[in-house]
């Protein structure tokens, strides 16, 4: 009775801030909602007309007085005041009946995050109705939702690649040795198919239409059978809608430059990692989270670049809000992980 009590009164809460998807893990309760990070707001009297995935399906199809917006970019708050207004529904959307406290929060951010960025999204949880805020950084979070043994003195590499960013981080000790963050990951995927479609054949796409074409054609290695899909977008000459066809090597060849910058990364990272720790590497190999880690032959494109073993994991999108959940168990235990800032 007495667990059941305090249990109901807890609600504590841990959050993936992402520039794609923001996930909300409830202890007790695991993962009670997944939506992505995009808020529709009446420019008129500055009022949130819709969060999330409603938010998300009005994005290029609104008239001149509501604007859909994605407050994060890069994996950090690109605009303050949206942000805290969407942390603010998602809490509580994901309370529901537990109003008696204000929750504590354990948020994972981005590993290269600037003392400023960081300030902005802890200020941001504490408008938005959180009592205590934690930070944690996301490889470190990605590498605990995985089951990594973090505390240990061995080398676990973890390669998380979001909306946003790209953490690449070697974790040992519970700590990061070793860790590169490049603000190239999904978007920047999604841009280049919005680019190349236009250069090639002067068609006008939107970013969700753009998504669309990566999530069914994109590859990263050439794939046994090549697969094709119609698009509609504005032809940018006549002016007037227009249907064509993709192929996967098309797609392909549009990801390369952002796919290089993230293998360059990955390499980068891997020269930076003290002997001893590569050689637990060599063994261990690299685990890959995040969604853009779904990209086909992404994994199979990192073997053949570092000749090592690499493991993607069941769920590459719950890994980092699972890790934060974990933490949100035993605060005290994490502590020496936890993001120190000028606030504290």
């Amino acid at each position: 009775m007495i667990s059941w009590f305090s249990n109901f009164l807890s609600n504590d809460v841990a959050i993936d801030l992402g520039t794609a998807n923001t996930l909300v893990f409830v202890k007790g309760e695991g993962i009670v909602l997944n939506e992505p990070s995009v808020v529709a707001v009446d420019q008129s009297n500055s009022k949130v007309y819709a969060v999330g995935a409603e938010a998300k399906s009005m994005l290029g199809k609104t008239p001149d007085h509501i604007a859909a917006i994605r407050p994060l970019k890069d994996g950090v708050i690109a605009d303050f005041e949206i942000t805290e207004k969407m942390l603010r529904v998602f809490i509580r959307k994901s309370q529901k009946k537990k109003l008696f406290i204000r929750p504590r929060i354990v948020i994972a951010v981005p590993s290269g995050i600037t003392e400023v960025e960081r300030r902005a999204v802890r200020d941001s949880a504490e408008h938005a109705g959180a009592r205590e805020v934690f930070l944690i950084a996301e490889p470190i979070a990605a590498a605990i939702g995985v089951g990594l043994p973090v505390d240990k003195p061995a080398g676990n590499m973890i390669i998380d690649i979001g909306g946003g960013t790209t953490e690449i981080a070697v974790i040992a000790l519970d700590g990061i040795v070793s860790n590169i963050s490049i603000r190239v990951a999904g978007d920047e995927m999604d841009e280049a198919i919005v680019q190349y479609v236009k250069k090639t054949y002067n068609l006008l796409i939107g970013e969700q239409t753009a998504e669309l074409i990566k999530m069914r054609l994109g590859t990263a290695w050439k794939p046994e059978k090549e697969m094709e899909m119609e698009v509609k977008g504005r032809d940018l000459v006549a002016g007037i809608p227009k249907t064509l066809k993709l192929n996967s090597e098309e797609i392909r060849e549009a990801l390369n430059e952002p796919i290089t910058q993230i293998v360059e990364a990955l390499k980068q990272a891997l020269e930076m990692t003290p002997p001893e720790l590569a050689a637990d590497i060599v063994d261990r190999g690299i685990v890959m989270t995040g969604g853009g880690s779904l990209l086909r032959g992404l994994d199979t494109l990192f073997k053949e670049q570092t000749n090592l073993p690499i493991n993607l994991v069941d769920d590459p999108l719950l890994c980092v809000v699972l890790g934060a959940g974990k933490v949100l168990d035993n605060v005290p235990l994490y502590d020496r992980i936890l993001m120190q800032s000028m606030h504290d």
